[in-house]
């Protein structure tokens, strides 16, 4: 797919392994956050649409289903050496439409990448047990089988990133996919799509769809559908749990975060000031595995507040293709206001605005979407600048006594996704990663991100469904287990009566 540029280029779809027209006549622009302007069309998918992606790979599943994985390994090797190639073609497809940085663009892709490296394990993965003589002449085995068409719902901030923490897992456990990209970062998704029919993925195994909230519907009541992956925000996150219970098919959908770290007494201020710097503006914040609330103990805060306040003030603010631009703008104009107006709400909350990133404006770019890094001090919990995720770069501090409060604060919070300690006391150390109620956890670590062969995934409001993403919960949840009883009889064998059989 050659990256288009004109306004009017329309992105198609991907079904039957090949780019398609939309059924639908509605369409959204998509927008290069730095400029502000407009720079290609994006169909929103209708019913039809979805019917026939889903009906393409239904077609396909029991051919690949019966592909062995050692094969379907394979391509999923050619696949992880196309993504190399096009690495950087990719992180600057992810840089034109989301706005990040294209170091930062580099980095997500890479992480992607990891995920299908662990994926080209699939035939090591796929292992079932098996017991010898359970009872007199009988053994017991276990399959994992893949449950047919998956589906996947991506948000804007990491294009190519989570979409690759999904397909690539589900199409190597032998299911076919069709994913649903944010209509707000469509390309990537698309080019992904081509590299995967160019390592020999067959026809129909992967469909790329795009769309807004009639596309999702119709995904999630799609009775061919048989699991959904989500990232996005906790309400939409909980309305895709509700629905596909409701449906009977298997779900994980992540939702939103509030990621706290917490800084000791005897911790390096110098380095976890470094650290919180990138972990709370680096993509503009808009992670959902960002630091947006730091928590302070005894008496450090005015020295790291100085410290954060200092390196803060020197973020170089650009599009996200400049060499020296540290932190480009945010996704939209609406969402540009409303991280301004939170900014708005935290000052008339009485809360301390040390660093304003309001009103910036970058030459050259004074159509783009930019918000400069903002700091607070002496943050409550009941301020809505606390409670809510602003998904923007915006950090808040909080000031406690204790590790005692600062566990306490964190496990009454709603969300659950992330969090990091400061601090050079293993004792404290051990103590916060296991009475935290958290599902990943950092120390010294302020995003703790897990490598690609474990599951990223939080608790709470962070996580609706029971498997994490990706990694070996991500292998659990796109296949399921079926347990074999076999009995071969000889002349002598007696089968079972009336009572309730036993092995033994």
């Amino acid at each position: 797919m050659n990256k288009p540029q004109d306004i009017n280029t329309t992105i198609p779809l991907w079904i039957d392994g090949k780019p398609q027209a939309a059924r639908s006549s509605r369409t959204a622009g998509v927008t290069n956050p730095a400029t502000g302007q407009t720079v290609r069309q994006v169909p929103l998918a209708n019913a039809r649409d979805i019917d026939a992606a889903v009906a393409s790979a239904q077609r396909a599943f029991p051919a690949w289903r019966d592909t062995p994985p050692l094969r379907r390994a394979r391509i999923v090797m050619k696949f992880r050496e196309l993504l190399v190639a096009h690495h950087e073609e990719l992180a600057r497809l992810v840089s034109e439409e989301h706005g990040k940085t294209l170091p930062d663009a580099m980095g997500s892709v890479q992480r992607g990448i990891e995920v299908v490296e662990f994926a080209m394990g699939i035939p090591h993965l796929l292992k079932g047990e098996m017991s010898e003589d359970v009872g007199t002449g009988v053994d017991t085995h276990s399959l994992r089988q893949p449950l047919g068409v998956c589906t996947g719902i991506t948000p804007f901030n990491f294009p190519v990133m989570v979409p690759l923490w999904m397909f690539p897992v589900a199409i190597a456990c032998g299911n076919t996919f069709v994913l649903k990209p944010s209509e707000k970062v469509p390309s990537a998704s698309m080019r992904m799509a081509e590299l995967f029919k160019e390592a020999g993925l067959p026809d129909g195994v992967l469909n790329v769809v795009h769309g807004d909230k009639e596309a999702v519907d119709a995904l999630l009541h799609h009775p061919l559908v048989k699991a959904v992956s989500f990232v996005g925000s906790t309400p939409i996150a909980k309305y895709i749990y509700e629905t596909c219970a409701r449906e009977g098919k298997r779900v994980q959908a992540l939702g939103g975060a509030k990621n706290h770290a917490v800084v000791l007494a005897d911790a390096d201020l110098d380095f976890a000031a470094d650290g919180l710097i990138g972990a709370a503006y680096g993509s503009a914040g808009e992670r959902c595995m960002a630091i947006s609330a730091v928590v302070a103990v005894e008496d450090i805060a005015d020295q790291l507040v100085a410290k954060l306040k200092t390196a803060a003030g020197k973020l170089k603010i650009g599009a996200g293709q400049q060499k020296d631009a540290d932190m480009g703008p945010v996704i939209s104009r609406v969402h540009r206001d409303k991280i301004a107006g939170y900014v708005d709400q935290g000052v008339a909350a009485g809360a301390k605005l040390v660093l304003d990133g309001r009103g910036i404006k970058v030459a050259g770019h004074e159509g783009g979407f930019f918000i400069g890094a903002s700091l607070f001090d002496h943050v409550k919990p009941d301020m809505t600048i606390y409670k809510d995720e602003i998904f923007g770069p915006v950090l808040v501090v909080l000031r406690v006594k204790s590790l005692d409060e600062a566990i306490q604060l964190i496990n009454a919070n709603p969300y659950a996704n992330g969090t990091a300690v400061f601090t050079r006391s293993g004792g404290a150390a051990r103590r916060f990663e296991r009475e935290i109620e958290v599902g990943m956890v950092g120390i010294n670590v302020p995003i703790p991100v897990p490598i690609a062969y474990y599951s990223f995934g939080g608790w709470r409001n962070s996580l609706f469904g029971d498997q994490h993403v990706h990694g070996p919960e991500g292998v659990r949840f796109y296949t399921r287990g079926k347990v074999v009883t076999t009995r071969w009889p000889d002349d002598k064998a007696v089968s079972g009566g009336f009572n309730m059989p036993t092995l033994g």
